[in-house]
């Protein structure tokens, strides 16, 4: 089964609540059955977006029509802006569920649903209160069109909200950030929900390459095992799990939303670095982590195809495994 990942503005089909910038898409990789590929679209030199399906192996020029019957399961998007309309309004939450998951389903596959994205209580004031309780509406919604055993709503978030990291059994929520975290977490625990976690080992590394060598971002050298860690990607995703433990929810389970190493931009932003580092994960995710051992960890690549209308530092332009002709960048990738 193939996985996409569908964050996209043009399906603004409920206008309180669009789906947000990006289109993720799924490709079955041989023998390993959890990972995704993620499809950017902030440039304007990308193939269409029928095409881009295509290349998913669905058809057609709309892309939530073009999915349907296309064995590829879809993670959908409620971008940060609309999330405190879903939290305030029960009725947006169930007309978003009915125009943008009811009106497809179930000929398209829907897997998760994600209220926000990366949001921080302290960068994001404005959201972070309302993420909960628009979980709770969205997948209340859910619940009552009957599709709680297929479709689980969660949020994606990041390692950022997290302290004392290293080791990763030492890792927790920020405790100045429990108001924000421990609702989320204890309805994801009471719902059975995952938690989406985007998991880069490429910015923890350029952001401390004092400390942490390259082969233990890359799962090229054991690096630093002093905590029983081979590589840098296993330790980011436990640190997680522990502190999700810490907050009474030990099994809750985690999703890689995403994660990814750019091509260009800086050092160690090289085609060499960044094949490393895909095939080696792809390699990796069907065998767990030291926390988890032997569970495969559902994964989503970032991204399909380089950017270049998005902003910030070069690198986020050069996160592509693809270039725009629809290319590998990486032919020793096994698609």
């Amino acid at each position: 089964m193939a996985l996409l990942f569908l964050f996209t503005k043009n399906f603004s089909i409920v206008p309180m609540v669009a789906l947000f910038v990006l289109l993720m898409c799924g490709i079955q990789m041989t023998g390993v059955h959890s990972v995704g590929v993620c499809y950017g679209r902030m440039a304007d030199n990308l193939p269409s977006e029928s095409d881009v399906v295509n290349h998913c192996h669905a058809n057609d020029t709309n892309v939530l029509n073009a999915l349907r019957e296309s064995n590829i399961e879809v993670l959908v998007d409620v971008p940060n802006e609309h999330v405190k309309t879903l939290a305030q309004d029960p009725n947006q939450a169930r007309n978003w569920v009915n125009n943008n998951i009811k009106a497809y389903f179930p000929s398209v596959k829907f897997r998760y649903i994600a209220v926000g994205n990366e949001i921080s209580p302290i960068k994001h004031v404005e959201f972070a209160p309302f993420v909960g309780p628009a979980i709770e509406n969205v997948h209340n919604a859910i619940v009552e069109a009957g599709l709680q055993d297929q479709i689980k709503v969660s949020t994606a978030t990041y390692s950022a909200l997290l302290t004392n990291t290293w080791p990763p059994q030492n890792s927790m929520f920020n405790p100045d950030w429990r108001g924000f975290t421990d609702p989320i977490v204890k309805l994801l625990k009471d719902n059975n929900l995952p938690l989406l976690v985007n998991i880069y080992p490429y910015f923890s590394y350029i952001y401390n390459m004092k400390d942490i060598p390259l082969s233990y971002a890359l799962f090229t050298d054991s690096g630093i095992n002093s905590a029983g860690y081979q590589n840098l990607f296993d330790a980011l995703v436990d640190s997680m799990y522990y502190a999700l433990e810490k907050s009474g929810a030990p099994n809750v389970e985690i999703v890689v939303s995403e994660t990814g190493w750019p091509s260009y931009g800086h050092p160690a932003a090289t085609t060499d670095n960044a094949r490393t580092y895909y095939t080696n994960l792809i390699d990796h995710v069907r065998n767990g982590t030291p926390k988890k051992p032997g569970k495969e960890i559902e994964t989503f690549l970032f991204a399909m195809f380089d950017e270049r209308g998005k902003g910030g530092d070069e690198t986020e332009r050069h996160f592509g495994l693809f270039y725009p002709d629809r290319n590998s960048k990486y032919d020793q990738l096994n698609f």
